[in-house]
């Protein structure tokens, strides 16, 4: 099984965490979608929306978060054969879903400051553009993403975006706060796929330095993110790569490249 993904990918995390969490071996492949790697036609014809994370097991290839984590846990179910491992309740699968209806594309840019976001954008159309002369087979599927990158520089300077995403996230954590008044973890008092799918949220929060305003301010969760910060995958999957000098490392290779490729006018 191999996982194409990147450590600050917020989906890529929930991924991973649900690998951690049940225990399942897999090879990973570091995909940088700031330098365009999502772009390599190899990778493109193997997912047409460029996103991450992609899961394959032999010629079954996965790239939708929840349905990647549901077949995690039928591995998990079938490998444990001893009761163990128990199936996902009703109560988190619809945790799962109501938190993957927050899209945090528009949320996470709007808080990056904007000449760094331009520079990079404007580097992925051109590493688009060149891929297309590369692979013109693709080149109907490359021309979406750059209609996409266009559309999304447009919409992050529509205020009612940004508002409707802030919106959606703050209803998200209130819900949020009021089962932690009644249970330890999202859907019980043990934990679940549910928390699989809120932890990178919330760790992105604070990378972003926004804990004190989304989760400080709200009793529960922040007793909640305490505790989930404790967990060994959380450290394996997060904290490894957002703390310290890995973060500095990473993000610090990433710009590099970057400018170096943009200098040379290698895209």
């Amino acid at each position: 099984m191999q996982l194409y993904h990147h450590p600050f990918s917020l989906e890529s995390q929930k991924v991973r965490l649900a690998l951690e969490e049940r225990n399942i071996d897999y090879t990973s492949y570091h995909v940088n979608p700031v330098t365009g790697k999502n772009m390599d036609p190899a990778f493109f014809r193997m997912n047409p929306t460029a996103k991450l994370p992609v899961f394959q097991n032999g010629s079954h290839v996965l790239f939708n978060t929840i349905e990647i984590i549901q077949y995690i846990e039928r591995i998990a179910l079938v490998s444990s054969g001893s009761g163990v491992i128990t199936q996902s309740s009703k109560e988190v699968v619809e945790w799962m879903y109501k938190i993957q209806e927050w899209k945090p594309k528009f949320f996470t840019l709007s808080h990056i400051p904007e000449k760094y976001y331009i520079y990079a954008s404007k580097f992925i159309r051109r590493v688009i553009i060149a891929r297309m002369s590369e692979a013109p087979d693709l080149a109907t599927a490359y021309h979406t993403k750059l209609k996409e990158a266009y559309e999304t520089e447009e919409k992050l300077h529509n205020p009612q975006v940004l508002q409707r995403s802030e919106q959606h996230l703050m209803k998200l954590l209130d819900e949020v706060e009021t089962q932690l008044e009644e249970t330890m973890y999202l859907a019980g008092n043990e934990f679940t796929l549910a928390d699989v799918m809120l932890i990178p949220i919330l760790a992105h929060l604070a990378l972003l330095g926004l804990e004190s305003v989304y989760i400080s301010c709200r009793p529960k969760l922040s007793e909640y993110w305490t505790l989930v910060q404790q967990r060994p995958s959380y450290k394996k999957v997060i904290k490894k790569y957002f703390g310290g000098w890995k973060r500095r490392k990473t993000l610090l290779k990433t710009w590099c490249i970057v400018r170096m490729r943009c200098m040379l006018k290698r895209y």
